[in-house]
């Protein structure tokens, strides 16, 4: 059994892209999928509460305003989802403090969620701060470029501070930081397409892909919202259809065929077809649920409202 590996090539090694074997390849594959199907088998209630649009639009300006790679600010997303799930389990599971338990039911709560709120910049650049230390194609955050950057943003604080919520985060996630996220996906499909079917040109959709993802991570809600309509042609699909529709948004492999499907059908639509079919056959996932999320995330960025019709 191949060795189970949680970062891509890229990640990894220094390794470029295009330059991996298609061994090395499809382990990665493999194991991304084998690992895309443990995570939607033991999601919580609070999966995806902690990527919506505010949140993730900072974190991809921390990771541009540093200059570090992409991979660095999603790895990060999850890396905080993961943290602040834990974090609140264990803030609402612990003994109310004496005293607190006279106070109004819900003062409490509400004193946790405004410390929370005080520290929660903090904690998302600490998610950052050690994502870049996994990449090999980024520099390392360091305290002092951490001060710094924070102090620009309006957050005055110590170095001692930020290796503290540093130190916080790490051990929240108990000392484990290889999460795969949504980029790690497109770039070895597209690989192993490249590898599959040579007059692909996925050098050309490498950087489309990129720029796509992050237009479907800003919009996830809308997007999706989209294709659960269209999945259950109903406008108002009732709450128990939503929470279990939580298996396709956190689907990562599915995010990764759909992005490189846009990409395709906006450089090279007479490639459209065959593309799909051949991102169907690497994945097993269908072709029609390949070009459902194409066809509304298209929708959305034309900026039309997505009908109730099905490609």
């Amino acid at each position: 059994m191949a060795k189970r590996f949680f970062c891509s090539p890229r990640q990894s090694t220094n390794i470029k892209f295009r330059e991996a074997s298609y061994d090395l390849l499809s382990d990665f594959l493999t194991n991304l999928d084998n690992r895309n199907k443990e995570n939607l088998s033991s999601l919580s209630k609070c999966s995806g509460d902690f990527k919506e649009k505010k949140l993730m639009e900072f974190t991809f300006l921390i990771t541009k305003e540093l200059s570090l790679d992409p991979l660095v600010g999603y790895h990060a997303i999850e890396l905080l989802q993961r943290f602040m799930v834990k974090h609140l389990t264990d803030l609402f599971t612990t003994p109310i403090p004496q005293g607190a338990a006279a106070e109004e039911p819900r003062s409490y709560d509400d004193a946790v969620f405004d410390k929370l709120k005080e520290k929660f910049p903090l904690i998302v650049f600490s998610c950052v701060q050690l994502a870049s230390k996994l990449s090999l194609h980024s520099h390392m955050i360091n305290n002092n470029a951490a001060v710094r950057f924070l102090h620009s943003i309006g957050h005055s604080v110590s170095k001692q501070t930020v290796m503290e919520s540093e130190l916080m985060v790490l051990k929240g996630l108990g000392f484990r930081l290889n999460a795969t996220n949504p980029l790690m996906y497109v770039e070895i499909l597209l690989e192993v397409l490249g590898h599959n079917d040579p007059s692909v040109p996925v050098e050309h959709l490498y950087h489309l892909c990129h720029h796509v993802l992050q237009f479907i991570s800003l919009r996830r809600t809308a997007i999706y919202d989209s294709l659960l309509m269209i999945t259950t042609q109903c406008l108002s699909p009732p709450r128990e259809q939503r929470e279990k529709f939580v298996t396709v948004t956190e689907d990562c492999m599915l995010l990764g065929v759909g992005v490189i499907a846009v990409a395709t059908f906006i450089l090279y639509v007479r490639k459209w077809e065959q593309v799909v079919r051949e991102l169907s056959h690497i994945t097993g996932i269908s072709r029609r649920s390949i070009s459902d999320l194409a066809h509304v995330t298209l929708m959305h960025i034309v900026g039309t409202s997505c009908p109730l019709t099905s490609t």
